[in-house]
């Protein structure tokens, strides 16, 4: 009888080791190991929407938010990236025309002893207020361009919540209470609780 026992216990250790152990297969003189992966069925379709949409954004700006299904909500967000895109962009070229019109005028002085241009619409500033002026368009022009790129980036990162979140399932059984209540405060001083009116929020879920 022991020696029976033994020999189930054996068995069952035996197949417990093989089973346990990693697939492999072997391809000319190369031995290639394939590990066993758990497969629990599980696909977060939420991140590979987000990620899509995302990369849709970065493609084409708007492109993840109309991806995500075009609603009235959504067509104001694609409306505000383009409208805010086109006025960086007139702005730019604004203060980018002032900046090249107040260095022209800059370097025509140097050129001829620090003299105004004839007939320049700037011949009546200094050439300090010309410097002042030239440097202010400059920094304007690096606001819109850091501008530009936080609009582009707020573009993607939109789109990929906005996917993310079409998928976040709060159930049905989630509500909210809200109901007026009377809330009673101690006063150790006097003796007495007091009580104050005030709100009551009950969540379920």
């Amino acid at each position: 009888m022991p020696k029976n026992l033994l020999l189930s216990v054996l068995f069952c250790c035996t197949v417990f080791a093989v089973s346990g152990q990693e697939k492999f297969s072997v391809k000319g003189d190369s031995l290639k190991r394939t590990p066993v992966k758990a497969d629990t069925g599980y696909v977060n379709l939420g991140r590979i929407a987000g990620r899509k949409a995302a990369i849709r954004s970065a493609l084409i700006p708007g492109w993840g938010q109309y991806g995500n299904g075009l609603t009235v909500y959504r067509g104001i967000k694609i409306a505000a990236i383009y409208t805010g895109g086109t006025l960086l962009a007139m702005s730019f070229i604004q203060n980018n025309n002032k900046y090249h019109e107040y260095l022209t005028e800059l370097q025509n002085r140097a050129a001829n002893g620090n003299l105004p241009t004839q007939g320049s619409p700037l011949a009546g500033i200094s050439s300090a207020g010309l410097l002042t002026a030239k440097d202010v368009f400059r920094r304007n022009k690096e606001v819109i361009i850091f501008s530009f790129v936080g609009l582009y980036v707020v573009n993607i990162v939109e789109a990929y919540v906005d996917a993310r979140l079409s998928y976040f399932d709060i159930g049905d059984n989630l509500a909210i209470k809200i109901s007026p209540a009377m809330i009673g405060t101690q006063s150790p001083m006097y003796g007495y609780n007091a009580f104050n009116p005030g709100l009551k929020v009950a969540f379920r879920f």
